[in-house]
């Protein structure tokens, strides 16, 4: 085997080292993500007040959400339109999730969405927080 020139062996230092760089670069960010946009601009409190017992086992019959917290989606009956307002997700998006759900049939949990070409586990996680699965 040959041996490498002196401007060689420099140019692949700094190729491993530039390798090294990527490699802990996604390391850091693999470790800590960014929070989305959403959660990070949110105002809301940092601790719920105590609820009694019977409060809390007692079901919630016609309880309208109140005012600052957002309704979740239906990906079973959303329309592209209603699609396309969530986080993360354009007209096309929409488009392929109503295409899918029309192909393969109801979504049984958002889990399914990553069958939906162009969604991975960073957008559906991005996602979770603002659909649903109901049948």
């Amino acid at each position: 085997m040959p041996e490498l020139t002196p401007a060689e062996r420099r140019g692949a230092r700094w190729f491993v080292a530039l390798l090294l760089l990527g490699a802990l670069h996604d390391g850091v960010r693999a470790r800590f993500p960014r929070f989305a946009p959403d959660a990070a601009n949110s105002t809301a409190p940092a601790a719920a007040p105590a609820e009694p017992d019977s409060a809390r086992m007692a079901p919630a019959a016609n309880v309208p959400a109140p005012p600052g917290t957002p309704q979740l989606t239906d990906l079973n009956r959303a329309t592209v339109a209603e699609l396309d307002r969530l986080p993360g997700i354009g007209p096309v998006l929409a488009r392929r999730i109503v295409e899918h759900r029309e192909r393969l049939g109801a979504f049984h949990s958002a889990d399914e969405l990553l069958g939906v070409p162009g969604i991975g586990v960073r957008l559906l996680e991005r996602l979770r927080p603002h659909v649903t699965a109901a049948r």
